[in-house]
């Protein structure tokens, strides 16, 4: 997201907006940083808020690979979805009125919220009609029960921001990780208007709003809070530092030895990036000339390449007898257009070489991005026959690129392992190997383009065309629905070596994300000074400043869980790996973590990098 906003609200309006969400939030969770876990919660949450959650609104912001929400997420859902107002109430009533007396029997409202829009069961409405049979006379004052619903939703509002303003230590913030329910009734007032207002279309801007979140303006803390345990840094990067640099090819460069291997970066579904990690054997002390850059994918040469601007690095690790051990030699710090590169001098020894991207440009999309329809896989051939659709071919033909870790055209066991892994999560034995081996075409013991193709249409056939199984393989590869590679980046890495000849394998990532979040942590602190926040002498901030990249570090030297509340709001030209230029981290006592990454938009422009960490509470 760009830290270039546009034009918001007022200070007070925004600030009232902000206490309105944390008030419904808190009524919900004992926490602003507990996540909204289910489309259940969710619909508690906006009903608290006053929202008209249909199944229709919740399944928008609730998709089938949606497995929590956030604070911010749950501000800008209240952003986009209106109040629900006595006034469209009243029109979906009199739509149920066919005698316009101002009055609904019974049988007339069973027979509206049974069969229309979101329908409830005959339990729930007996339980809406007793409450709301005000006159115990079997018909429903529609007008007055509108006044009472939309005043009872207000007041619950008042109450829940009266509990905030009287709770000061919930008010500062109350960050944790623990949720409770709060008592149930049996139909709440927001759940009646929801189901009520759901039996008419929505107005036309409702059915358009998605969850942005490219502003999360709406989370930050107010002005009055407290700024003494804070501390402010800015920085200021000219477009020269974002230009590309060469370095020159040394003497008889064309005689070394290059090896070269594959990976790819892949989105997860909590935004965390993964990817295979691999071990270099140099056998004596030697000149390395080594670089990692995205790969152009040859199958679609004539198709936009969205993931070529996303950037990579990579850690050189010298591998110890333990993985506490492990150093941080080298990491990838030049940049050549899209390559980043290191060259240097490695001693005789087995090292860990491991990809990394900050994930500024590698993340998920907005949801009013995603396509809504999706590609054909598979169609019928003039004799009957199944088959996969030319652009399927095309496909799987990127993902046998991908997967081809060594380049030779044909997966071993151990490359077509990594594809099994990536996509159900299971391995091929060697009996299971064989098997393949009578199927489908294979050279060498490996597996071809062509038998890739095999298996694929196999699977296809099997299942009698039905795609779903071929939709589970192709996300978990992060090709979208109308198959473009959106959450992935395949890359390549390259290794010169000065007379002699370098081994490179690939690793299993069991334990990739700690390994590689120790190489950042030690590549920051070693090469950015502390700075303790003012009023707090054992909490430091690290930002590293590279060529191309701003990386900043929190260590917690302390007894307690900090939290801290970190505002960009005044960056310029900037991306950040957050995904939000306001939000706030945890740090457990006596732990360092990684709080962000920052990258230029547009790298032919100065940009400057400006942030404020403040503690909100210790606890």
């Amino acid at each position: 997201m760009s830290f270039q906003e546009s034009p918001r609200p007022s200070d007070d309006e925004e600030e009232a907006f902000y206490m309105q969400c944390r008030a419904a939030y808190l009524a919900v969770f004992r926490s602003s940083l507990a996540n909204i876990a289910s489309k259940q919660q969710l619909c508690r949450v906006l009903q608290q808020a006053g929202r008209n959650p249909s199944y229709a609104t919740l399944n928008k912001y609730w998709t089938p690979r949606t497995s929590k929400l956030n604070f911010d997420d749950f501000c800008e859902i209240l952003k986009c979805e209106k109040k629900t107002e006595e006034k469209e109430l009243m029109r979906a009533f009199k739509k149920m009125d066919v005698n316009g007396d101002g009055y609904i029997s019974h049988s007339e409202l069973v027979k509206a919220l049974t069969t229309q829009g979101d329908k409830m069961s005959l339990e729930e409405m007996n339980t809406i009609f007793s409450l709301a049979d005000i006159n115990q006379d079997g018909k429903l004052d529609y007008a007055e029960f509108c006044r009472l619903l939309v005043s009872t939703v207000d007041q619950c509002q008042v109450a829940a921001l009266e509990r905030l303003e009287a709770d000061a230590k919930l008010k500062r913030q109350n960050f944790g990780s623990q949720s409770y329910s709060p008592p149930k009734s049996s139909v709440s007032p927001a759940a009646l208007a929801a189901q009520v207002a759901s039996t008419q279309p929505h107005p036309p801007d409702a059915s358009d709003a998605t969850l942005k979140k490219e502003s999360r303006s709406s989370s930050r803390p107010s002005s009055a809070r407290s700024r003494r345990s804070s501390l402010s840094n800015s920085i200021t990067m000219t477009s020269n530092s974002s230009k590309g640099s060469k370095i020159p090819e040394p003497s008889g460069f064309q005689e070394w030895h290059q090896s070269y291997i594959r990976g790819c970066f892949f989105l997860e579904d909590d935004g965390s990036i993964s990817s295979l990690q691999y071990q270099l054997h140099v056998p004596h002390t030697t000149s390395i000339y080594l670089k990692i850059q995205p790969l152009s994918l040859s199958h679609r040469p004539d198709k936009c390449s969205s993931w070529m601007t996303v950037d990579t690095a990579l850690f050189i690790m010298s591998a110890g007898d333990t993985k506490e051990d492990t150093t941080v030699v080298h990491f990838t710090e030049s940049k050549d257009k899209e390559m980043y590169f290191w060259k240097g001098e490695l001693k005789a020894g087995t090292y860990y070489l491991l990809p990394f991207s900050s994930g500024c440009r590698l993340r998920k999309r907005s949801k009013k991005s995603l396509p809504e329809k999706s590609a054909e896989l598979v169609y019928k051939t003039d004799t009957g026959e199944l088959d996969l659709t030319k652009d399927l071919r095309e496909v799987l033909s990127d993902i046998f690129e991908i997967v081809d870790l060594d380049g030779n055209g044909l997966l071993s066991l151990e490359e077509y392992n990594f594809f099994e892994l990536r996509t159900s999560g299971e391995k091929c034995d060697k009996d299971a190997w064989a098997v393949c081996k009578e199927n489908f075409d294979m050279r060498k013991n490996q597996l071809t383009e062509q038998g890739f193709m095999e298996l694929n249409l196999m699977e296809a056939t099997e299942k009698d065309g039905d795609p779903a199984d071929l939709w589970v393989t192709l996300e978990a590869m992060g090709y979208n629905r109308m198959l473009e590679l959106a959450e992935a980046c395949p890359f390549q890495i390259d290794v010169h070596c000065e007379g002699t000849q370098l081994s490179i394998q690939p690793l299993s990532m069991e334990a990739g994300p700690k390994l590689l979040n120790q190489a950042l942590q030690k590549s920051i602190t070693a090469a950015a000074g502390a700075k303790a926040l003012r009023g707090q002498d054992n909490v430091f901030i690290y930002t590293y400043r590279g060529e191309h990249r701003i990386s900043s570090l929190i260590a917690n030297k302390t007894n307690l869980k900090v939290t801290i509340h970190v505002n960009n709001e005044q960056s310029r030209n900037c991306i950040t790996s957050r995904g939000m230029s306001v939000f706030a981290v945890e740090v457990p006592a006596r732990t360092k973590m990684v709080c962000q990454h920052v990258l230029p938009i547009n790298e032919k422009q100065d940009w400057t990098y400006n942030c404020v960490e403040t503690i909100l509470t210790c606890t």
